[in-house]
């Protein structure tokens, strides 16, 4: 380890010797903590991050009609749709889809750095529990699917296929997350398909270009964002890994939507039989100015345009059957090819430009006292996943319905939104539906028929609770032979267990 002479050293030439002020003060042990946390940062690389950082916070950001004057939507040829689609057209695309991962080339990507804060917790989000009668986290449901897809291509196959699984973690979610896994016993994957790694740290950074110590030992960090993704993909060989599995394709999605379908083979088969190196899954906007990103086209390049960066006349633009112009929001769910981000890693990853985010950041005060903000005080820079679109050469999007995959896990109940009460309502009144579809009736206390609404507002309580285990089914399939005809009380937990005295 280096001294703390040449440490001071390192730390002059990139203009950050404050961050030893409290050294002569610390304890042998926390001393070379901190000396070793700071001797991993590389001087110039350091100096270049805080005037980065700093330079960005205080440039103006750019007038929103300049974005909205360069706006264009996808070409329509650049567009499929689960929904809209013929039948036929889906099938294939399906079959497309279990047929590579009957192949083993495909992989799924969990990008799972960010801690629970919002949530009001202090363990990784994948580790939350929303309340399901089965008590299952989001990490179990994740796991479950990629049993069942592996299991659906298998059966339509004849072959005993793997999808891996990557988990992109950080400082702060490795430890718990991998410790998670262990005492779950890898929810019956094969721990050697279950490969994780982390994501590089950054310093927080004051207005003034300072990087900021949250202890006397300790400088705060922060995640490089979900786009730190390609930067931790060459740290940790993980695409050399990819390759000696054979996998070419690999689906990139977040932690917190409940509702994801992990190696979706109708969008995979999408994807593949388009030729496309990258792609997208999107939702409808809910409306105009919902605060979400756009996949659009700007100077005829793909990319995801935030909801501020766009003029409110422009928001709210339609077509010519009524429908918003700018209607694809982004929902952080992403096809890759390999090699495109074999590409990214060895070409494009340095072109990338931070986003800043202001931030409340805990720090010691110059008389080494803890202190927590009330507001803002620091700045994190954060790299996104779709920062990449740019590059690619053959760009698609695939909309789906939005009922069906997409209810995100951001906040407390207290938020009203985003939280824990809205996903698994989400998630329930997709199964509830999902058992309707294959022929269910469900019984109030009285043992009267409930009625059988054609569709349900994934926002409401659904007249019954129903939870059907991903082990059961991925999508809704294969329901009708345990359901048709048949009456249940609320709760119905369909499990393995139940399928099981259910059966014919």
């Amino acid at each position: 380890m280096a001294s703390e002479q040449d440490v001071r050293a390192r730390l002059q030439r990139a203009g950050q010797e404050h961050l030893l002020r409290f050294c002569a003060e610390l304890a042998p042990g926390p001393r070379a903590a901190l000396l070793a946390q700071l001797e991993s940062l590389e001087p110039e690389a350091l100096r270049e991050h805080c005037q980065r950082a700093a330079a960005a916070c205080a440039r103006p950001p750019d007038p929103p009609h300049d974005v909205s004057a360069r706006l264009r939507p996808l070409p329509p040829e650049r567009v499929g749709s689960a929904s809209q689609s013929d039948p036929k057209t889906r099938r294939l695309w399906e079959e497309e889809g279990f047929h590579q991962i009957a192949l083993n080339k495909v992989a799924v990507l969990l990008l799972a750095g960010g801690q629970g804060t919002r949530l009001g917790v202090t363990y990784p989000k994948g580790m939350y529990q929303v309340g399901l009668p089965s008590q299952k986290t989001l990490y179990q449901l994740q796991a479950e699917r990629i049993r069942r897809v592996q299991q659906l291509a298998d059966e339509r196959h004849g072959t005993r296929c793997t999808v891996p699984w990557y988990i992109m973690t950080s400082e702060f979610t490795l430890g718990p997350t991998a410790e998670f896994f262990k005492e779950h016993d890898f929810f019956h994957l094969d721990p050697n398909n279950v490969v994780m790694f982390e994501q590089r740290m950054l310093p927080a950074v004051t207005f003034d270009g300072r990087a900021i110590l949250e202890r006397k030992d300790k400088v705060a960090m922060a995640p490089d964002g979900n786009g730190g993704l390609y930067c931790a993909l060459a740290d940790h060989h993980i695409l050399d890994d990819m390759e000696r599995r054979g996998v070419e394709f690999v689906h990139v999605y977040c932690v917190d939507n409940i509702l994801v379908r992990l190696a979706d083979p109708v969008f995979i088969g999408f994807c593949v039989l388009r030729g496309a190196d990258c792609g997208a899954k999107v939702v409808e906007k809910a409306y105009p100015e919902e605060p979400v990103g756009l996949v659009c086209q700007v100077d005829g390049v793909p990319q995801v345009v935030e909801y501020s960066e766009i003029s409110p006349e422009t928001t709210r633009l339609r077509t010519p059957d009524g429908g918003l112009l700018y209607n694809t929001g982004n929902i952080c769910n992403h096809f890759f090819t390999r090699g495109f981000l074999q590409v990214v890693t060895r070409e494009y990853e340095s072109l990338l430009k931070p986003h800043v985010a202001v931030k409340k950041v805990p720090y010691v005060d110059e008389e080494g006292n803890p202190v927590k903000p009330l507001k803002p005080n620091g700045i994190k820079m954060e790299k996104f996943v779709f920062d990449v679109f740019q590059f690619a050469e053959n760009f698609v999007a695939f909309e789906v319905l939005r009922e069906d995959e997409f209810s995100p896990l951001k906040n407390a109940d207290s938020a009203g939104k985003d939280n824990p009460t809205t996903a698994r309502r989400a998630l329930l009144s997709q199964h509830y539906r999902w058992a309707l579809q294959a022929g269910a009736h469900f019984l109030d206390s009285h043992g009267a028929r409930l009625p059988e609404l054609p569709s349900l507002p994934s926002s409401g309580e659904p007249p019954a609770i129903c939870e059907i285990s991903p082990l059961v089914s991925y999508s809704g399939e294969g329901l009708e032979v345990y359901l048709r005809g048949r009456e249940f009380q609320s709760p119905l937990i369909l499990d393995e267990n139940q399928v099981r005295a259910l059966r014919p």
